[in-house]
C-alpha cells in the first residue's frame, strides 16, 4: 500500500446554479469521502461522482463535519472546483535528465518552478509528459483498471543504454517492455523524443522512431503519435551535462532524416511522427502546410502550432471590421523564433484603418538563448528589450509568457511591475481572437 497521505479535497470555487451551489457548498469546504471512499485525486472524484446516489463526508471552512446525501442523474456534475487535482500530493520525478528545464533555472525563484512533475494523473488529466520510471505495481494496476488513456510519455530513446544515459536512471531501460504492457492492455500513449545532439540523434533517433512506429498499428494503436523536439538549453545548466545546442545545420539534418521516415510510414501504416515547429525555425526552413498536421495530435509540443495560429488568424480576422474608431498603435512582443512566420499577421493587422501594430521579436538574455520561443520570454527580457523604445499606446502580451492564470513571468517579475518600469499599459492576450479584439477595441 502507498504511504502517501490523502488530504481532504479543498474546494476553491462553486459554479453558480450547480447542484453544489443549490446544496450550499462554499469555497473553503473540503470533501473527505464519497460513498465511504477517500478520493486520491480528481480522477477518483470524477469516477466516484458518476453514481446517482452520493453520500459525502464534508468538512466546512470552520472545521465542522457534515454528512450530505445527493441524488442526481448519472452524468450530472456537482459543479465543484478544487485547489489541486492531486489530493495526496504530487508524484515527483526520480530521474536526473541533464536537459530537464527544472534544473536549468537559477535558484531563488518561487517554489512551484522547481517541482519535478512525473505524475501519471497529470499526464492523463492535462497532457503533461512523464517517464514511467517511478510507477509502483499498484499504480500500473490502477492505470489498467481505470483505463487511464492516453498518457503522454517522454521516450527520448528506445535503446536501453541510451535512455539510461539520458535519464540517469537504471529503470529507464524498461521502456520497450512498458510499451508492450500498454499494447497488451489496449491503452494508448502520445510519445515525445527530445533530441540531444551526440547522444540520441543519428542512428539512435532512427532506431527510436522505427521502434515507436511498430506500435502504431491496429484499431487502437498503442503509440498514437510521436513528437520530435529539439533540446532547449539555458545558461544556468550544469557545466558537466555533456549537452550541446542544436545548430541550424543539425536542424536541417534532423528535418531531412525525419521527413524520410515520415514518407516511408505514410506508404505503410500511416504517419505517426511529427517534427516540432522549432526545427524549421532553427534551420530557417519553410514550415509544412496546414494539411500536413492532420488533427494536430501533438499541438502541445509545438507541432503545427504556428500553422494553426495563422489559420485561425485568417478565419477570425474576417469577422472583424477593417476600421478602428480611435486610432491606436500597439507593440506586439514575441520570441524571435517566430518573427518571420508572423510577418503576414502584422501586415494584415496594419491594413486595418486606424490601427498600427509593431512586432518586436526578442531573444532571451535571461536564459542565454539566441533563438527563443515566445513562452520563455521573461519580464527582464522585455524590460531590457523594450526600455527606451516608443511603444505606442500599449503592449500586446501573449499570455503564454505568464504563469497559468497568474500575472508572473518565469523570472517572478509581475506584469504590473514591468508596466510600471516601462510606463506603458500591458494587455495580456490569450489567443488569436483576444489579440485581434484587443488591438481593435481597447
Amino acid at each position: 500500500m502507498s504511504t502517501r497521505s490523502i488530504r481532504p479535497a479543498r474546494i476553491t470555487n462553486v459554479i453558480p446554479d450547480s447542484i453544489a451551489a443549490e446544496i450550499g457548498f462554499e469555497a473553503g469546504d473540503a470533501i473527505v469521502s464519497i460513498n465511504g471512499q477517500h478520493p486520491r485525486d480528481l480522477i477518483d472524484y470524477q469516477f466516484l461522482c458518476a453514481d446517482e446516489i452520493l453520500e459525502l463526508e464534508v468538512v466546512d471552512s470552520r472545521g465542522k463535519i457534515h454528512q450530505i446525501e445527493i441524488e442526481k442523474d448519472y452524468d450530472d456534475d456537482l459543479g465543484l472546483e478544487f485547489e489541486t487535482a492531486l489530493f495526496d500530493g504530487l508524484i515527483q520525478c526520480n530521474n536526473r535528465c541533464p536537459f530537464c528545464f527544472i534544473d536549468q533555472q537559477p535558484p531563488g525563484k518561487r517554489e512551484t518552478l522547481y517541482l519535478k512533475d512525473d505524475d501519471y494523473r497529470l499526464s492523463f488529466l492535462y497532457g503533461s509528459y512523464l517517464t514511467l520510471t517511478n510507477l509502483t505495481t499498484r499504480e500500473w494496476e490502477r492505470i489498467a483498471q481505470m483505463r487511464l488513456s492516453p498518457l503522454y510519455v517522454s521516450v527520448h530513446a528506445t535503446e536501453a543504454d541510451v535512455r539510461i544515459r539520458l535519464l540517469k536512471n537504471p529503470r529507464a531501460g524498461e521502456i520497450l517492455k512498458q510499451l508492450k504492457w500498454f499494447q497488451e492492455n489496449r491503452l494508448q500513449i502520445h510519445a515525445q523524443v527530445v533530441v540531444c545532439p551526440g547522444i540520441n540523434d543519428g542512428e539512435h533517433l532512427e532506431k527510436t522512431l522505427q521502434d515507436l512506429a511498430e506500435f502504431h498499428s491496429g484499431e487502437i494503436p498503442t503509440v498514437a503519435s510521436v513528437a520530435v523536439v529539439p533540446v532547449g538549453l539555458t545558461r544556468f545548466r550544469p557545466p558537466e551535462d555533456e549537452l550541446i545546442p542544436v545548430t541550424p545545420e543539425k536542424a536541417i539534418e534532423v528535418i531531412a532524416q525525419v521527413q524520410t521516415i515520415q514518407q516511408k510510414l505514410a506508404q505503410k501504416q500511416g504517419n505517426c511522427v511529427w517534427l516540432a515547429d522549432e526545427w524549421f525555425l532553427i534551420g530557417r526552413q519553410e514550415l509544412p502546410p496546414t494539411s500536413h498536421y492532420q488533427d494536430y495530435p501533438q499541438i502541445g509540443n509545438g507541432v503545427g502550432s504556428i500553422r494553426k495560429f495563422l489559420l485561425e488568424f485568417e478565419k477570425t480576422i474576417a469577422k472583424f471590421p477593417d476600421r478602428r474608431q480611435t486610432p491606436r498603435r500597439f507593440t506586439w512582443v514575441v520570441g524571435n523564433a517566430v518573427e518571420v512566420a508572423f510577418i503576414p499577421v502584422v501586415e494584415r493587422l496594419n491594413q486595418i484603418s486606424g490601427l498600427t501594430v509593431d512586432m518586436v521579436a526578442l531573444c532571451s538574455q535571461y536564459w542565454g538563448q539566441t533563438i527563443t520561443v515566445t513562452g520563455l520570454l521573461t519580464g527582464q527580457d522585455l524590460l531590457q528589450g523594450l526600455q527606451g523604445k516608443d511603444l505606442g499606446d500599449g503592449i500586446l502580451l501573449p499570455s503564454v509568457m505568464l504563469k497559468h492564470e497568474d500575472t508572473l513571468f518565469l523570472d517572478d517579475m509581475s506584469v504590473a511591475e514591468l508596466s510600471q518600469q516601462l510606463n506603458i499599459r500591458i494587455l495580456p492576450v490569450t489567443d488569436v481572437e483576444a489579440l485581434i479584439s484587443t488591438a481593435l477595441n481597447d
